[in-house]
């Protein structure tokens, strides 16, 4: 899959028309779930579960963002064993399996959801597994307005029509930091623009879909090493967080490794030296 341009074109789309997704399509998603999707942590045991429309009514008031979900045709189900990283590796593997779905000429849209047991109950599943990623998937509405999610505060929300998506994005001066948080200096000449692989990575990580497009992370490139660095949120839950680091780390991972081979991340680490502000922390780190 070419990750960086289909991370460029994917958009987040919350109506769907009521066009079935095929048999084979779903078997070839599933065949790329089992043999190719990218794991962070291989060792954690997952499972893929598809349903179709008719679970909607059951999930309504279990997920999505507060009393509103996303119909669609499909929903993807990722199940995962309990693990300290299982929503770490969740979001990592979920979103390479949407973007392998937009390969296939799929839109998609991640759900929230507070209660892994309320989502199992909702939609019968019976399993010791929990509940780790939830997606709404199909064939959007073509149209020259989409719906759009109006965050405001997390007790004011609502859906308006927007021509176009004008999600907030911080830009890659916004989180991209040169030996210690918060300084840019010298950042330009060290990561280029454009055709650099860096640039193209980090760019990818900064459309990486976040909890509430909150996008509570950055990055401290130190010594060769690019660390992961998580900020603070009071929006956005652990598990939610969690999610969301494992996208960006997917999307920063997948586009640096077509240009230097196989890239991996190191979890945890030491802010000591990048001058952290309290409360942020190291998430994960990789060397190129």
């Amino acid at each position: 899959m070419n990750y960086a341009a289909l991370i460029e074109n994917r958009k987040s789309v919350r109506s769907f028309t009521d066009k079935k997704v095929s048999n084979g399509t779903l078997i070839e998603l599933e065949t790329y779930y089992y043999q190719s999707a990218k794991r962070l942590i291989p060792e954690i045991r997952t499972e893929l579960v598809f349903f179709n429309d008719h679970s909607k009514e059951a999930l309504e008031g279990a997920a999505g963002y507060h009393s509103f979900l996303v119909g669609a045709p499909q929903y993807l189900v990722l199940l995962s064993e309990k693990h300290p990283h299982s929503r770490l590796n969740a979001g990592h593997l979920m979103q390479d399996l949407l973007l392998k779905a937009a390969d296939l000429n799929l839109d998609s849209c991640w759900l929230t959801f507070a209660d892994s047991d309320e989502v199992k109950e909702a939609i019968g599943l019976s399993t010791d597994l929990e509940i780790a990623a939830l997606a709404a998937f199909g064939y959007g509405v073509r149209t020259t307005k989409r719906l759009r999610l109006n965050i405001r505060s997390m007790s004011n929300i609502d859906i308006s029509a927007k021509r176009r998506y004008a999600e907030p994005k911080r830009s890659i001066y916004d989180m991209v930091f040169l030996r210690e948080w918060g300084n840019t200096r010298g950042l330009d000449e060290h990561i280029g623009f454009f055709d650099n692989v860096l640039w193209e990575a980090f760019h990818a990580a900064s459309l990486a879909p976040s909890y509430l497009n909150r996008q509570a992370y950055g990055f401290v490139i130190q010594d060769g090493g690019i660390s992961l660095i998580r900020r603070p949120d009071e929006y956005t839950t652990e598990a939610d967080g969690q999610l969301s680091l494992g996208i960006v780390m997917l999307h920063f991972s997948a586009v640096a490794s077509a240009w230097s081979g196989s890239l991996q991340w190191k979890l945890g680490g030491s802010g000591a030296a990048m001058n952290l502000p309290e409360g942020h922390e190291v998430v994960a780190s990789c060397i190129l």
